[in-house]
């Protein structure tokens, strides 16, 4: 039993790892942020429609309310991605990332409150940590600050994420992740295809490379583990075990953008990252 739940800590911090890229490959892709996600979605709809094919996955959905879920779910995904990018392109990697993953706390304030789980007073105190951790994050609280802003436009996100992955939680059970993440990919291309007609697109002929890792890495195969660990884990725990992702991320913005995070993002990230930590340790002796 303990090696099948350090086996599935593992997978869930492997496809952490896998979508920690995307926040550099976004800062990093010189399109509009919709046009980004829209390529993104679109490309890894076709890789992963082709992994079903070959693996032979069942693309049957149930019933119109597991539809519904999958839509539903899927409008906040794609609203996720385009707010989380935007915070990251107005403000730097470590500020988007970290405002993000607020997620997690905000998950374990709303899973109880829209769900039948129970209510964990573990998870409230690790949810405090988490927004201490968010107030040191902020250089200043001034509605000009592009920082600052960065910090509420990941906040956002993080509240859109966390609904998205209640929604699936509570109507994904029985189907393969691939599969769903299939689905949402679908829902999200179609709906955010009119930006195709708003923005200039002529860019992407010299992002290609960069598009598609985006959509490969972090995307197909990352997200499709990610809903995979959901069968494992409760949401609230897969979300603070995901708050790996900054570590990740601000190690390859460091490399591969130059990004240097200031003292306090250092500090508040310490914070925000060590409910990682706790929660790691909690959910193994539970």
């Amino acid at each position: 039993m303990k090696n099948q739940h350090t086996k599935n800590i593992l997978e869930l911090s492997f496809a952490t790892f896998l979508i920690s890229s995307a926040g550099v490959l976004g800062k990093y892709i010189d399109m509009p942020t919709a046009v980004i996600i829209w390529w993104r979605a679109i490309l890894a709809l076709v890789i992963l429609y082709l992994f079903c094919r070959l693996k032979k996955i069942n693309l049957t959905i149930k019933n119109t309310k597991d539809r519904s879920t999958f839509f539903f779910s899927a409008l906040f995904l794609g609203a996720h991605w385009i707010t989380y990018f935007y915070s990251i392109k107005i403000s730097n990697v470590a500020i988007g990332m970290l405002s993000l993953y607020t997620f997690p706390a905000i998950t374990a304030i709303l899973e109880p409150l829209l769900t039948r789980a129970k209510f964990n007073k573990v998870h409230l105190l690790l949810a405090i940590l988490v927004f201490v951790g968010i107030y040191i994050l902020a250089p200043e609280f001034n509605f000009e600050s592009s920082y600052f802003k960065g910090i509420i436009w990941g906040i956002i996100s993080a509240v859109l994420f966390s609904l998205r992955n209640i929604i699936l939680k509570r109507g994904s059970t029985g189907y393969n992740g691939t599969m769903v993440m299939l689905y949402q990919l679908l829902v999200v291309t179609i709906s955010l295809l009119p930006v195709l007609y708003f923005f200039d697109t002529s860019n992407i002929k010299t992002q290609y490379p960069y598009i598609i890792m985006l959509a490969l890495v972090a995307t197909a195969i990352g997200h499709s583990l990610f809903l995979k660990s959901l069968k494992h884990f409760s949401v609230s725990t897969a979300s603070i075990i995901l708050s790996t992702q900054p570590i990740f991320g601000i190690i390859l913005a460091y490399f591969f953008l130059n990004e240097i995070p200031a003292s306090n993002t250092f500090i508040g990230g310490t914070l925000i990252i060590s409910t990682v930590i706790i929660e790691s340790v909690r959910s193994r002796k539970a």
